[in-house]
């Protein structure tokens, strides 16, 4: 290599390290100045802060020095108000101390002068005595009984002119409320009959109905205890019985044999026993809707059943269901303007006749059965009390009771509510079907043909012919020496056997 380039190279190098140990000095001499000046700035707001904290100390000094005298102000002020007060209470004290001495003092003397009184009324009480010659008890009840006396007199003239005008005021009044209740109280007045009448559409439907040798006619009328004449009207079918139960059960059973057309004595069984549940549904519903129209809810369901069943009962003549809620529309009426309680009086009234569709089960009064019944099916007691004692043989102890007794005066007496006759007669159709009845061996009795037949169904396995026929002669005997009636009467006692077998 040329020595030259060698020391050209030597030289560049050297100046390359001197160049760069005067710009590594050159940095570090300007790194150390700016140290030294943020040194500087630091110490500068480190001085700031300490200043600052030193005020803010003197400060928080000051205000705790003076809040510290504040208090003490406020303990020395309290303190000087409770010094103050303990001293007006000592006076208070004082006060009271005197007072209270003063008055004993005072008790002292009141004491005296009571002892005094009494030895100057003790001195009295002896001169009257023996002026009087009486003593004190004596002349006490000497008093008391002038006084009686005068008081008697006063209290009795008081007492006499108050109930005149009481019975005045009451006739007036009441007079008053009965016209008020019946004028918002307006029903039809409607009188059921003993006879019913179907139309008859098909003419050829007359022989089926009657039958080979009447025995279809007479197998309906065996198991309705009905009376149907087919050939008096032509046209129409007419059903005659004083039972309107059995009147409404032979016409729904025409109904259905009419329509299907099949008419014979199994037929005519089998029909029957559907329309007396039809019958029976019916019931039902007539004593829902009673109750429903007059607004009782909760009755149970077996009053209900007889409820709906006053639905085919008559009472002179007028429908017992209809004369019930018209009843308990009127209790509703008159209880709210006396004051009384007008749910109790109404369920009263609606059940006060219950009992009449149960005087042929049970014997009594029907008023006294209604009264049995409803306590049998948990009726509360003023209720049961209520409806029983609408008649007079029974004592009514409640308003409500009282209340039932007047709507039934009320709802009876309407002109034209009832018939009288027609009442009679159906009784008199009772009595000779319980006169059959009342032989061992009876099935069933029906009286027909308006009381002039009375047909007697007898147990086969009870009675012979022989026996059927000494049943005729033993019910006319009995039904001529206990009841009173126009002409004659036809017993007809029926005796039938029949043999069922099934094969299967």
């Amino acid at each position: 290599m040329d020595p030259i380039t060698i020391l050209l190279a030597i030289a560049g190098i050297g100046i390359g390290f001197g160049v760069s140990t005067y710009l590594n000095k050159k940095k570090l001499g300007s790194a150390e100045e700016n140290a030294q000046k943020e040194l500087k700035k630091a110490k500068a707001e480190a001085e700031k802060l300490v200043s600052q904290a030193k005020e803010d100390a003197a400060g928080l000094v000051d205000e705790a020095r003076k809040e510290d005298q504040s208090r003490r102000r406020e303990f020395k002020d309290i303190e000087k108000r409770l010094l103050d007060r303990e001293e007006s209470l000592d006076k208070k004290l004082d006060v009271l101390d005197k007072r209270s001495e003063s008055l004993r003092k005072a008790e002292d003397e009141l004491d005296k002068l009571k002892n005094e009184i009494r030895e100057i009324r003790g001195r009295q009480q002896d001169k009257l005595e023996k002026i009087a010659k009486l003593t004190k008890q004596e002349a006490a009840g000497k008093l008391m009984e002038m006084t009686e006396r005068d008081i008697k007199q006063d209290l009795k003239s008081l007492i006499n002119k108050l109930q005149n005008d009481a019975k005045e005021n009451a006739e007036e009044l009441s007079g008053t409320i009965l016209i008020q209740t019946m004028e918002r109280m307006a029903s039809e007045v409607t009188a059921e009959r003993t006879v019913t009448a179907m139309k008859l559409e098909d003419e050829e439907m007359k022989g089926r109905i009657i039958g080979k040798e009447g025995r279809n006619i007479q197998a309906l009328q065996r198991a309705t205890g009905v009376d149907i004449m087919v050939d008096d009207t032509p046209g129409m079918i007419v059903f005659s019985s004083f039972d309107p139960v059995r009147r409404e059960v032979a016409r729904i059973t025409m109904e259905m044999l009419l329509k299907d057309g099949r008419v014979h004595p199994g037929r005519i069984e089998e029909v029957v026993e559907k329309a007396q549940k039809q019958v029976q549904k019916e019931v039902v519903r007539a004593g829902e809707d009673a109750a429903r129209e007059v607004g009782i809810i909760g009755i149970p369901k077996e009053i209900l059943q007889y409820l709906g069943e006053l639905k085919f009962r008559t009472s002179y003549g007028q429908n017992v269901l209809k004369h019930s809620t018209e009843m308990a529309h009127l209790a509703g009426v008159l209880a709210e303007q006396i004051g009384a309680d007008v749910k109790t009086a109404k369920y009263a009234a609606l059940i006060h006749d219950m009992g009449k569709a149960l005087t042929h089960k049970i014997e009594g009064k029907h008023h006294h059965i209604t009264g049995e019944i409803a306590r049998k099916y948990g009726v509360a007691e003023e209720v049961a009390h209520a409806a029983e004692a609408h008649h007079d043989d029974m004592e009514a102890t409640t308003t409500e009771a009282l209340v039932v007794r007047v709507v039934d005066a009320i709802s009876a007496a309407r002109p034209g509510a009832r018939n009288i006759s027609q009442e009679n007669f159906v009784e008199r159709m009772k009595d000779l079907e319980n006169v059959a009845t009342g032989f061992k061996g009876v099935e069933k009795a029906y009286a027909i043909s308006a009381g002039r037949e009375v047909r007697v169904f007898v147990k086969p396995t009870d009675l012979d012919d022989l026996g059927s026929i000494k049943l005729a002669r033993d019910v006319a005997n009995k039904i001529e020496s206990t009841m009173q009636y126009p002409g004659t009467i036809k017993v007809n006692v029926i005796r039938e056997t029949r043999a069922i077998e099934f094969a299967k």
